[in-house]
């Protein structure tokens, strides 16, 4: 376990499990902001960081849920989910606050929150909107969905790793329109990628594309937060994961296809973020498909000749 909580710190107790790019980011913005974080993570890396921002670091997941009232999630993959719950339900602690932050099925997230309702705790379906960039920046919001009273009792504590957040009602409205988001985050960062590439073989400077896109109409979030690594020709500064976006395009289009909504955009894009994950680019930010595109224009970068006056 790390060293001593801060004494002065006053605002409460949140533990965290999951301390990769947006739980670290969770962390390291609540313990800024006055919290008392604990957190958990297999990753001895991550715990490493999230220790010099602060954070107490647990030795299990049921540990950490013995210190706190309210635990944030925010995991990779189904199994992690099920075997934190398992874990926190095993533990027979008094009633918990769990706040699900990832993206997964639905009914992914009804298995957990049955366990847990069963072993007397609350579960909150609480996805966020936004990259790894934005969770730094506090540049976030959150689509919670669940009991009403703990969503009210937590919005102070949303504040302060956010920028906004949302009841949604039932459990399992967050997860849908976290759907809804990221199909379009899915659809943007593509076409943004195509338009970076379609101004760049023409003979446009990939700096002045950006500044002129952004100033006007055609822009986007996504453009804005992705278009600068397009410019850059950099994608190790990874604020989603290839390999991670994957899991969320699947459960997006499985979504889909199961209340019968046709999805020919998301689907176009498909083959795109596959090439990423095939190639170099699984393990780097998602913008990278700018560089698929470019392989597939036949366009290497040089001498721009276009530049702004």
């Amino acid at each position: 376990m790390s060293k001593k909580p801060n004494k002065k710190r006053s605002k409460g107790r949140v533990g965290i499990i999951g301390l990769g790019i947006m739980g670290g980011a969770f962390a390291k913005n609540l313990s800024e902001a006055g919290w008392h974080v604990a957190g958990y993570d297999m990753s001895a890396a991550a715990c490493k960081q999230a220790r010099r921002a602060g954070v107490e670091i647990a030795g299990s997941a049921a540990e950490l849920a013995a210190m706190v009232p309210t635990i944030i999630t925010s995991l990779p993959k189904p199994k992690a989910l099920d075997a934190t719950v398992r874990a926190i339900a095993k533990a027979k602690l008094p009633r918990r606050v769990i706040v699900e932050m990832s993206t997964f099925t639905l009914e992914d997230k009804e298995s957990a929150e049955r366990i847990l309702q069963k072993a007397g705790h609350v579960m909150l379906d609480a996805p966020v909107s936004g990259t790894g960039a934005q969770a730094k920046t506090k540049d976030l919001v959150f689509y919670a969905s669940g009991d009403r009273r703990s969503i009210a009792k937590l919005r102070p504590l949303f504040k302060d790793f956010g920028r906004a957040s949302y009841d949604l009602g039932a459990f399992g409205n967050g997860s849908r329109m976290k759907y809804v988001a990221n199909l379009l985050v899915a659809i943007h960062n593509v076409a943004s990628a195509e338009a970076m590439v379609l101004g760049m073989k023409s003979g446009l400077d990939p700096q002045m594309i950006y500044d002129l896109i952004s100033a006007g109409v055609g822009t986007s979030r996504i453009f804005e937060l992705r278009g600068a690594k397009m410019v850059k020709n950099d994608y190790t500064g990874v604020t989603m994961k290839v390999s991670v976006w994957q899991k969320d395009m699947q459960v997006i289009g499985d979504f889909a296809k199961k209340i019968g909504v046709p999805t020919p955009l998301l689907t176009a894009t498909k083959p795109i973020y596959e090439k990423a994950l095939a190639g170099k680019y699984a393990e780097e930010d998602t913008a990278s498909v700018c560089a698929v595109l470019e392989a597939m224009a036949g366009f290497k970068r040089g001498k721009a000749r276009a530049k702004p006056r």
